[in-house]
């Protein structure tokens, strides 16, 4: 599926500084690519404009002559796997581009808007990005100066995304509500009915959970009757037409069908709270198609539109645009311990008693590893948008966890568990656990101890292009237990371990125009109580005579 879409510059945002307006009648330069085998292809709307942005010349260090130090800082040396230190080879191929206007500063727009650049340098990460076939790649598998640019990459598009509006060709609707929420049902049923009629300029076709097909509330037959009802009406069709031509509009998605085939979908909008947005986020674990979140639940740090004005918002987004943020995801892996060879065999002690060779957790992940003896392998990868937990679970005792960032040994916890939450997820758990509010648009990983066993745990937070990992040691006296978002729960025995780091699929959700920073702290005060207290009275005071 081919996805259309059309990017203008709002003059409106208040992230844009005046001389970043580029005239209408702005000459694109024409661009050429003798070197690429295959175009670029993605079903991933992020992925598309990532590449879209390093080739339309708004990279802003494409032509950058600082000297590439990655190998002198061992910053091409992969962190998870551990491995050895082996370089890999800085770039991967090259694409020549044709600027067809000079850099003259006279023109409109920013420097790095006024022409597109004559060459740019692929590395393998940006390789990684830029087709559906490097899209399993896991961002734990990336050397470290892969992450930092490909971390980089998606801030800065974040960034951009706040300065313009895309438009896109919307025909498949995804709709997401709490099904088991009888005042919600109504308002989907309200939802989907207007989005089917006749007044709609395109004909979309929507996609409801298919345990709508038989709820009485949705009453998805009456609903059908009246949307054809309306239609011979208008004269749009004859009392003979088969009422499957209506039928055919109103489509079923499970969940094996968001993680098969997310690029059916053009659109989501979600109907409930924050919970619902999560769902929508542990429902799309790769791709995710831009999100339009509706305020019916509790906080609503992620819903940010009104139900009641729901006409007016769709029209303005599907005529005029949206502005995107992309939300900052962790992608975690369950790491499982295997029986190494060696080890089998026993040793004598002293006494010459026979004992086993004991396991060392830190020095199977921070050690020496040999190519043909692998102490983990993978169990299972989850993406998510809140927070990664690694707790006690049912064991009455502490849980014991071994704390590693890339190569280096961090702490051990004794604790009730370990929080490791996005930005966006710090009003969350994180924030119940004592941690620090982060503002969602901040590029770190937030790590807190949920009930420590020391005074001097204190919650840090680290940047996003480092790989967390959180172990149990072989020595604990007890398994533990990982979540991710608050729905997949998994158990870690003894010398099992998490790999934490930045997602290369962000949650791109829509933002209702205005300063988004104000809105987030609006958020926290009005939804949080932050920073609430009486004002001082000042009555009755003077000055001394």
């Amino acid at each position: 599926m081919i996805i259309t879409r059309q990017v203008t510059f709002d003059p409106t945002s208040p992230y844009r500084r005046k001389s970043s307006l580029v005239p209408n009648d702005h000459a694109h330069p024409h661009i050429t690519n003798q070197h690429l085998k295959k175009p670029f292809s993605s079903d991933c709307l992020v992925h598309q404009l990532l590449e879209s942005h390093k080739l339309g010349g708004l990279s802003l260090h494409a032509n950058s002559r600082h000297q590439d130090v990655s190998n002198e800082l061992g910053l091409n040396s992969y962190v998870e796997p551990k491995g050895t230190s082996k370089g890999r080879s800085k770039t991967s191929g090259r694409m020549s581009l044709i600027d067809s206007e000079s850099d003259d500063s006279s023109a409109s727009g920013q420097i790095d808007e006024q022409s597109w650049k004559t060459e740019v340098i692929k590395s393998r990460s940006e390789l990684d990005l830029a087709g559906q076939e490097h899209e399993s790649i896991h961002s734990r598998l990336l050397t470290k100066k892969q992450l930092t640019e490909m971390a980089w990459g998606v801030r800065e598009l974040s960034r951009r995304l706040g300065m313009v509006r895309l438009k896109f060709k919307v025909e498949n609707i995804f709709l997401l509500t709490k099904v088991y929420d009888e005042d919600l049902i109504p308002k989907t049923r309200e939802l989907a009915k207007w989005l089917l009629s006749k007044d709609r300029d395109v004909r979309y076709t929507i996609y409801i959970q298919d345990i709508l097909k038989e709820n009485k509330h949705f009453d998805m037959a009456g609903l059908i009757e009246e949307l054809r009802s309306e239609y011979i009406e208008a004269g749009e069709l004859d009392r003979d037409t088969p009422i499957e031509a209506m039928s055919r509009r109103i489509r079923f998605w499970t969940e094996d069908m968001c993680r098969r085939r997310p690029h059916t979908f053009d659109f989501i909008l979600t109907l409930g709270g924050d919970g619902t947005v999560l769902y929508a986020s542990w429902l799309f674990q790769r791709i995710v198609p831009p999100v339009l979140s509706f305020a019916l639940g509790s906080l609503g740090f992620l819903t940010k539109f009104d139900f009641n004005e729901y006409q007016q918002s769709l029209n303005t987004a599907f005529t005029t645009g949206v502005t995107v943020s992309l939300r900052l995801r962790f992608e975690g892996t369950v790491m499982r311990s295997q029986t190494r060879k060696n080890l089998l065999e026993s040793g004598q002690d002293f006494n010459g008693n026979s004992v086993f060779l004991k396991r060392d957790l830190v020095e199977e992940l921070i050690g020496e590893e040999k190519d043909d003896d692998h102490t983990h392998k993978p169990d299972g990868t989850y993406e998510i948008l809140n927070e990664i937990v690694v707790d006690r679970g049912p064991n009455p005792t502490l849980a014991n966890i071994e704390v590693f960032g890339d190569d280096e040994h961090f702490t051990s916890v004794l604790a009730d568990g370990v929080c490791v939450s996005t930005p966006t997820g710090s009003t969350a758990y994180n924030l119940a656990a004592g941690g620090s509010l982060c503002h969602p648009e901040n590029p770190v990983m937030l790590v807190t101890a949920i009930c420590a066993h020391t005074l001097s745990f204190r919650p840090i937070i680290l940047p996003d292009t480092i790989v967390l990992r959180l172990g149990v040691p072989y020595d604990a006296r007890t398994s533990s237990w990982a979540s991710f978002d608050g729905r997949k729960r998994v158990e870690l025995q003894p010398g099992d371990y998490v790999t934490i780091s930045a997602s290369r699929f962000p949650f791109a959700s829509v933002q209702p125009q205005g300063r988004r920073s104000e809105d987030w702290v609006n958020s926290i005060s009005g939804k949080l109580g932050w920073n609430t207290r009486q004002k001082q009275k000042n009555e009755g005071f003077k000055k001394w005579d």
